[in-house]
């Protein structure tokens, strides 16, 4: 999901003291402007689609799952939902979770912080059987990434799987054009990100890998990776 990840590392700003996070408002804004333009310019979703499809082969009807940035909600919290699961949905912009209450009305959204959730946040959402993260991780300082794992682990029942998606790039927090407004973005390369992961007391199940053009003529294409995980029981 970028517009053009430089293809070396480059911090561009420096995240604030520990425990401090910074200022995020300026990111949910630009996906309030952006609402459902983003699945027009991000149309085709191979990779997620078969992610969720994972899960959909591996855990019972009626599982429980969070859809951490679940965006407009499109695909894949209404895949989960057509699946049988009890979806939870969780965006920052308040545009995105308006879209994706419109469009997946049997799942549950709340417009919450990623570092608001876990059993000792100030919103307990309870535990799930799976965690899915779509492009959400990327959205924060790298800084702050294995501190949202935890997290995640935290969230999951022993046991409990987790699916992730980041763009392969070695950046922290840069800045980039996003469909007309400004965003700021980190990103691994392979093998780190696989080590992030792993550091987090995740056992990687299954990766994958995509090239992917966006629907916009000005957006190279971007490599997506996928990881298929699980909490160790």
């Amino acid at each position: 999901m970028s517009e053009g990840f430089p293809e070396t590392g480059y911090e561009d700003e420096e995240p604030g003291p520990e425990g401090i996070r910074p200022d995020r408002e300026g990111q949910a804004e630009a996906f309030d402007a952006i609402g459902d333009r983003y699945d027009e310019a991000f149309p085709y979703k191979k990779g997620q689609l078969a992610a969720a499809e994972w899960l959909i082969r591996t855990l019972p009807a009626g599982s429980r799952v969070l859809d951490l940035g679940c965006g407009t909600g499109l695909p894949t919290a209404r895949q989960l939902v057509d699946a049988g699961f009890e979806v939870v949905g969780v965006d920052l912009s308040r545009r995105m979770v308006e879209l994706a209450r419109e469009y997946v009305p049997c799942a549950t959204f709340h417009r919450l912080d990623i570092a608001d959730l876990g059993p000792d946040g100030p919103h307990d959402l309870g535990r799930f059987d799976a965690v899915v993260s779509f492009f959400s991780l990327l959205m924060l300082p790298r800084v702050e990434i294995p501190g949202a794992l935890g997290m995640i682990h935290d969230l999951l029942v022993p046991g409990g799987l987790f699916t992730l998606s980041m763009v392969e790039a070695d950046v922290d927090y840069f800045t980039i054009p996003f469909l007309g407004n400004t965003i700021r973005v980190s990103g691994y390369l392979r093998d780190d990100l696989r080590q992030v992961i792993e550091e987090a007391d995740f056992e990687v199940v299954e990766e994958s890998s995509y090239t992917y053009a966006p629907a916009i003529s000005d957006v190279p294409p971007e490599e997506q990776l996928f990881l298929n995980c699980s909490r160790p029981g």
